[in-house]
This record gives structure tokens, sequence and C-alpha cells, in this order.
């Protein structure tokens, strides 16, 4: 099973629509929405969830009332002011570090799991898909990230589907070294403008790091031709594939608005095509 990433630099570059389009080529993929932070895969591909499940993204600190003796021990050496004069944890404000329960002279203080959000199953028109969604104000999509991954290898596996398909997160954070780490190709979506083409170039430089082969996908590329060829001309430079190039289309956001991806609105069909023969040619 080969496994394709989708990522960007940046937000807003059509990553995600690039990867709906992708599935819908896909139909026997594997599918898998690894940017937990702000999921939206789901919009296009509305999965109907088969299995629900519990993430922990670390442990809260919890004072029990009854051994609590009030010396004030656990407010003076918490540096994230969590406990309240009362002595009740704010769980908002509360990291996980332990150095409350660690000094608690009653040991009054319980470390107990933080639940911080969810991972699901799902069956979609384009197959199995695993996706998941951080609670509010919740951290730690890293560990969120690669369990994601696990459950879409291990179910890919057991199906004997040929590829995953990946949509990563944005960025060069915590939770794209998470999606990224032996991926079979990853597939840089940038666009035509300056912050854009910055990103794209940090990212290439840690999937570089972590030995992993990249390509570029130029979305919205006719919106500025000389930015474009500047892509094309890195790409060109850096010795990467230019995996393809989609002209911008109002289309997108009409598929957006309707649940679909931009391929079963019957446009920019040849475009994605090519990428995907590429992209395929590359594995």
């Amino acid at each position: 099973m080969k496994e394709i990433v989708i990522i960007s630099g940046k937000g807003g570059t059509g990553k995600t629509s690039v990867a709906g389009a992708l599935a819908s080529l896909l139909p026997h993929a594997m599918l898998a929405d690894c940017d937990v932070d702000a999921p939206d895969l789901h919009l296009l591909l509305q999965p109907q969830i088969q299995r629900r499940e519990s993430f922990s993204g670390g442990k809260v600190a919890r004072i029990g009332a009854g051994l609590c003796t009030a010396c004030g021990l656990c407010r003076q050496v918490c540096r994230f002011d969590a406990i309240t004069p009362d002595y009740i944890v704010e769980e908002m404000s509360c990291e996980g570090c332990g150095v409350c329960v660690w000094n608690c002279p009653e040991e009054a203080i319980s470390f107990t799991p933080r639940d911080s959000g969810e991972w699901y199953i799902s069956t979609t028109r384009y197959g199995d898909m695993v996706h998941a969604r951080l609670h509010p104000g919740e951290e730690n999509s890293g560990k969120l990230v690669t369990q994601v991954r696990r459950v879409a290898r291990d179910m890919g596996v057991e199906k004997g589907v040929d590829i995953l398909l990946v949509d990563g997160p944005p960025g060069v954070g915590c939770p794209v070294i998470a999606a990224i780490g032996g991926a079979d190709l990853l597939v840089v979506v940038t666009e035509p403008t300056r912050s854009a083409i910055h990103d794209m170039e940090r990212v290439v430089q840690l999937a570089r790091h972590f030995s992993v082969p990249v390509g570029v996908c130029i979305n919205k590329d006719d919106l500025n031709e000389e930015m474009a060829q500047d892509i094309a001309e890195f790409c060109l430079r850096e010795e990467l594939p230019l995996l393809g190039k989609i002209a911008y289309s109002e289309e997108f956001v009409a598929a957006q608005v309707q649940g679909k991806t931009i391929i079963e609105l019957d446009s920019a069909g040849p475009e994605f095509q090519l990428l995907l023969e590429n992209i395929l040619s590359c594995l």
C-alpha cells in the first residue's frame, strides 16, 4: 500500500479540494483526514460514522475534596494558576505537568486522562475514511494525527487496498511532522502568492529533512502567471516534480456548497486526471 499525503505550507491553498478530487478519482483508496485541528474533508465526502472513539491528549489534575487539607502548596507550585482559591482545578488552564500531584503532602490530587477529542471510522461514497476532531482549545494534535494514520494504515492493509490518501494539516509544525513521516509521496499544494511560495519552500525543507519524496501542485496558477513561473523555476532548480497546474474556478466553491468534489461537477476533470497520473508515476 502506497501512502500519498496532501499538504500545504499555509492554509487556504485548496489542499482539501485537491484531496477530495483525488479521492473521487481513486474510489478504492483508503482515506484519512489528518487535519484534526480544523477538519473539513468531511464537508465534501459526507462520511457516515461507523465507529467513534474518544481521544486523550494528556492528563488533567483533580483534587479530592475529602482528602485536601487546603495547605496551599499546590497553588504555590502551579505556574499556570490553574487552581482556584477553593482548590478546584480549572481544566482549561491545567497543562497536565503533574507538579501539583508530586508536591501534595496528602496525595489528594489525582492525574486522570483528559478528554481531548474524538476519532472516527466512517464510510463515504469513495471508500472508508478515518478522521478526527479535537475539542475547542485542546492541544496535542500530533498525537491524534498519529492515531488517525495508524488506524487508516491498519485498515488499508486489512482490506488490501493499494493507496492510502491522506489530507494532511497545513503549516510545518508538530501535526505536519506526525502526518508525513514514512509517507511514499508528499504533494504540496501551493498557489501563486508570495506567502504561499515562502511556506512551500519551508515545507519542502521539512520533507527533505525527513527524507520523504515530495512534489508540487500549483492551484489557481492562472491568477498570477509571473509567480506561477517562479514556482515552476523553483521546482526545476530543486529537482522537484511539478505534478500539476489547476486553473482558478468558481466551481470549487459551488462544489463545496453542494457537499461535492469538483470532479462531481464535471469541472477540471482533465487537470486532475493528469495530476493523478503524475502522482502515481512517482510512486
